[in-house]
């Protein structure tokens, strides 16, 4: 093996030598000493099978290396040995279909890092051969019955399969049948609504947000899912939308309709482990009306010190049309100073429209500031702490 290529190994430092990986492997590719569990790479096929049973997550680590490490290099260490700085770290251990898709989702600010403080991610832990199986156990409508906007609240459950993630990520759902060229359906990326330890806390679960689409193959598929279905889940996905865990830091979220998703996790998140932070979360939310605004009703019952809510609806009877980025320059002076924060962190999500709104809002609110937008945006996103998911 003198080519360029992928290695499997596990952190001696994490493991806490259960034997569960080795236990589960299914070629033999794992073994041990009385120091290390190691993998030997001219077995391990990257099946992965021995990855979300172990309860530490030291077998997730994948280095791209030009001579494989031997199994008495491993059985040595004490720690993993620093990447190599000429080979670049392995990114096809991200799904192909999934990378595609937030590729799309990024393609205007790229890929910024994730914030400094933010939990380690576990990624691509099941694919299309090795899904997870998850079991509905919950399927409400958020919107008003007698609107045209029909957004669910899906709620899945893994039993006993382990399942990490974290706020920010999403998980991949691929529907049944085939498309109309006779091939398996495309793979759809949902972003989860709920925080990591679940939809309710501590259970091994989570949720998602989903708008029913005229003519759409998963949406429709998953809005009329019934308790106790199946779904094959993939993933999870992401890297680097994720939410800080630093308390001090002040969360700037805007969004549309389901691009609420991901910020329910973020509230959720800071409501439970640190609702008295110094920190503060900030919501700019968009709708049509507050019957067609998914989590309306929950939203308003949370207290003002944990979260600041701007909700914007465009077609209130009566009144004129206001979008998200009409709010954002009305509140002008507040933005500001969240702008000239160092703990700032802005998050938006929603339809492509969103961001070119904001991004209008952002610059005229920090000319008026004296701040150069571009400038202050390009410094947020080295940071980590500017990130955009638009589709």
């Amino acid at each position: 093996m003198n080519a360029v290529a992928k290695q499997h190994l596990i952190d001696p430092e994490i493991c806490i030598r259960c034997n569960t990986c080795e236990a589960t492997c299914p070629v033999g590719a794992i073994t041990h000493d009385a120091n290390n569990y190691v993998v030997d790479a001219s077995i391990c096929n990257f099946c992965m099978d021995c990855v979300s049973p172990c309860p530490t997550g030291s077998i997730d680590n994948w280095f791209v290396v030009n001579h494989p490490f031997s199994l008495e290099d491993q059985f040595s260490w004490l720690e993993l040995p620093p990447k190599p700085a000429e080979i670049a770290t392995s990114t096809d251990a991200l799904d192909e279909e999934a990378s595609a898709l937030l590729d799309d989702a990024h393609k205007t600010t790229g890929h910024v890092p994730a914030p400094a403080t933010a939990a380690k991610p576990r990624i691509n832990l099941f694919n299309r051969v090795n899904p997870a199986l998850a079991k509905v156990t919950g399927n409400l409508r958020l919107t008003a019955e007698h609107t045209e906007t029909d957004v669910r609240h899906i709620i899945l459950d893994f039993g006993t399969v382990a399942f990490p993630v974290l706020e920010g990520q999403s998980i991949g759902v691929v529907p049944p049948g085939v498309d109309a060229n006779g091939k398996a359906q495309a793979m759809r990326l949902y972003s989860i609504a709920s925080p990591r330890d679940g939809e309710r806390p501590n259970t091994n679960n989570l949720s998602l947000t989903v708008k029913r689409v005229e003519g759409g193959v998963a949406s429709n598929w998953l809005c009329d899912m019934k308790l106790g279905e199946t779904v094959q889940v993939i993933g999870p996905f992401g890297a680097t939308f994720l939410m800080p865990d630093d308390q001090d830091a002040d969360i700037l979220m805007i969004c549309t309709g389901t691009g609420s998703a991901p910020f329910r996790g973020f509230t959720e998140r800071r409501r439970r482990t640190a609702p008295n932070a110094r920190g503060k979360l900030h919501l700019y939310f968009g709708a049509r009306t507050p019957e067609e605004l998914p989590y309306f009703g929950p939203l308003q019952r949370l207290p003002k010190t944990l979260l600041t809510q701007e909700l914007v609806y465009s077609r209130l009877p009566g009144a004129g049309r206001e979008y998200v980025q009409d709010r954002m320059r009305a509140k002008g002076a507040e933005i500001a100073a969240l702008l000239k924060s160092e703990t700032l962190h802005v998050y938006m999500c929603g339809l492509k429209g969103l961001e070119t709104g904001a991004e209008a809002a952002f610059t005229e609110i920090a000319a008026a500031n004296g701040m150069d937008w571009a400038a202050l945006r390009e410094g947020l996103r080295k940071t980590g702490r500017y990130h955009v998911e638009t589709y």
